[in-house]
């Protein structure tokens, strides 16, 4: 069973704390700090299997985290990175941040990795603090918490030919005699309820990659029948073979109904070239009728072949019709662009003040929370460290101007302070 979509959550690893620490040992006097870094924490990293097809290892596991850095310790040992978590997923696959709806990446090649969520950065220790000034800094920093989120994951298979076609066309029967599939096969609409996938191989050294798009029908780009769950496939091919029964009421309506929904969903699609094969010949009235259908395609410029897929009729010069058309065909570079998964870095003096609904002040800001958290309270360097910041990126005047008085109270991140001016 194919699964094309599913939601994951993942969470890297916590960088570790810098340690505080001074060299104590017989027969060396003033040892100095020796307080070693946090190590960094793990991220979380998707990676192209090409062996995947589906995400169905997804029903299975959800939740995926890596490890967090080690701290630092005596003696400047810097604490151990954590690992990655590696996360495969087949070829073809889209990540969304849930949240957002932005697009993080777009995952084609085999083996390419697209990093979802970064670890944490460790913390320095003392040591790296020590100057000539300050030969015994009680100084250190904590390492940055890892990122979390939770993600949409979404599959559109790569395959050189889709077959497209109204329900009931004959799709599942074509690819079940010139590939190894075995799609479900039965005389009513919607028999396919996804995707299959099959190799056709046209002589030793050629070979192509089919897909049948289980039937479209009118209104699909909004979602009618199976609409938005396949038409996405699509965007993934590089020619279509668009089979209309023979036995049709009306075979050029059918043709100009895909079109239409196929143009809707994405004008891009319209653009990719299609070979039109009528499948049933081997009905005595379709035979007959051949003539007329081939006259109504033509003074549409639509020129049309006819296939049995049932009686594998016509289907080697089909295939070699498809063969030629994907050689010819360069998809556009949107199709497979490579997205960027980060933004620009925030600028870290940006902050804003606020006014919270018990009176106190709020400080929001990349810079100005990572700083917080990074700070050791318990040790007065740190602390007047982070005042030093506070002023430099002008905080303390833009608090007195929001009518901050002796004794406020400030908050940052999880932190709360008394206003002291």
């Amino acid at each position: 069973m194919l699964i094309d979509e599913a939601r994951i959550y993942v969470e890297s690893g916590s960088g570790g704390n810098g340690a505080v620490h001074f060299r104590r040992e017989k027969y060396v006097p003033r040892g100095g700090p020796d307080g070693g870094d946090g190590g960094a924490g793990g991220s979380v990293i998707l990676r192209v299997s090409p062996t995947m097809n589906t995400l169905m290892a997804f029903r299975r596991k959800q939740h995926y985290r890596a490890e967090s850095g080690g701290h630092g310790g005596g003696s400047n040992k810097t604490g151990k990175n954590g690992d990655d978590s590696i996360v495969l997923v087949p070829p073809g696959t889209v990540v969304y941040d849930e949240e957002t709806g932005r697009t993080l990446g777009d995952l084609v090649d085999p083996d390419q990795e697209l990093v979802v969520a970064r670890g944490g950065k460790g913390g320095r220790g003392n040591a790296r603090f020590a100057t000539s000034r300050n030969q015994a800094p009680r100084m250190a920093e904590k390492g940055d918490a890892g990122e979390e989120r939770w993600l949409k994951l979404e599959l559109k298979m790569i395959a050189d030919v889709g077959i497209i076609g109204l329900p009931n066309a004959g799709k599942s029967t074509l690819l079940s005699v010139v590939t190894n599939a075995k799609p479900k096969i039965a005389p009513y609409p919607f028999t396919t309820l996804h995707p299959n996938l099959g190799v056709a191989e046209l002589d030793g050294e050629v070979s192509m990659v089919l897909a049948d798009i289980p039937g479209l029908i009118e209104g699909a780009h909004q979602g009618a029948g199976l609409g938005h769950a396949f038409l996405r496939h699509i965007q993934r091919t590089r020619s279509l073979i668009h089979l209309i029964a023979g036995d049709s009421l009306d075979a050029l309506a059918d043709y100009a109904q895909i079109n239409a929904e196929l143009a809707l969903f994405d004008e891009r699609l319209s653009e990719k070239p299609q070979i039109v094969a009528i499948n049933k010949v081997d009905l005595p009235d379709v035979r007959e009728s051949k003539d007329i259908l081939e006259g109504f395609f033509a003074e549409e410029g639509i020129e049309v072949m006819f296939i049995s897929a049932l009686a594998r009729e016509g289907l080697r010069e089909l295939l070699y019709a498809a063969w030629n058309a994907l050689q010819s065909y360069e998809p556009d570079v949107e199709e497979v662009e490579i997205l960027p998964l980060y933004e620009a870095e925030p600028d870290p003096t940006a902050f804003t003040i606020a006014r919270e609904e018990d009176g106190a002040f709020r400080i929001s800001g990349a810079g100005v929370e990572r700083a917080a958290r990074r700070t050791y309270w318990e040790y007065e360097e740190p602390v007047r460290r982070f005042q030093k910041l506070l002023l430099a990126i002008g905080v303390e005047d833009a608090l007195r101007e929001a009518g901050a008085e002796m004794g406020d109270t400030v908050r940052v991140a999880e932190y709360e302070f008394e206003w002291i001016d």
